[in-house]
């Protein structure tokens, strides 16, 4: 049987590299291909594909953020996350946020394969240089990181706003009212304890919610 994956990378060369890969396998077709978070959950829906290899940092909604949505709209799809953070709370939030893999990205490209098969018949995946994460004792208390502070809506935001998008522009992109955009964004800042946008840039950056361009 084919395996059928969607890969999402906002790198061009990245997802050149990981079509290449994944075809020369004969059970293995690259059904799609997307850009960010937002287009990776739309097309989830349309093609329904069984495995989604997505990184952690895109731009528009992260691959952390994406995999929660693409969870509940396409339960059958198996999540592999490429990523090149290898903190015990990037990778507690992804597997919390539904993924079945976590694939470091500087990691040999059978891990990949390895990593895409595994998710497919049902189980989980943790690159071998990561299993002292796994094994650290913070990884179950990581749920009260900052990050768990907010709410999805708020990380959400927060991720817009750090990219640069207006008031206006965030909320036609997540469907509210600009004063919504405003509220959500001034609570978030009070929740995270910082009073302008580089801090909020910041600490985006360090834990994995924007890519660092």
């Amino acid at each position: 049987m084919t395996i059928r994956v969607m890969l999402a990378d906002d790198h061009a060369i990245v997802r050149d590299g990981l079509r290449a890969l994944l075809s020369a396998s004969a059970e293995i077709a690259v059904v799609g291909e997307v850009r960010d978070g937002r287009e990776a959950l739309r097309r989830c829906e349309e093609l329904a594909p069984d495995v989604l290899v997505m990184d952690v940092s895109m731009p528009d909604l992260n691959g952390i953020e994406a995999a929660r949505l693409i969870r509940e709209k396409c339960p059958a799809t198996r999540i592999v996350m490429l990523s090149m953070h290898s903190s015990v709370e990037h990778v507690f939030r992804a597997f919390d946020a539904g993924a079945s893999g976590y694939v470091l990205k500087d990691s040999a490209s059978a891990e990949v394969m390895t990593a895409v098969r595994t998710a497919y018949a049902g189980g989980r995946y943790l690159s071998p240089a990561l299993e002292n994460v796994a094994r650290d004792p913070r990884f179950t208390e990581a749920r009260s990181g900052p990050i768990e502070s907010l709410s999805a809506r708020e990380r959400q935001v927060l991720q817009l706003v750090v990219e640069g998008k207006s008031s206006a522009e965030i909320a036609r992109m997540v469907h509210l009212s600009p004063k919504s955009v405003e509220t959500y964004r001034s609570r978030l800042m009070k929740k995270l304890g910082v009073a302008d946008v580089p801090a909020l840039v910041k600490f985006a950056i360090q834990h994995g919610l924007t890519p660092p361009h």
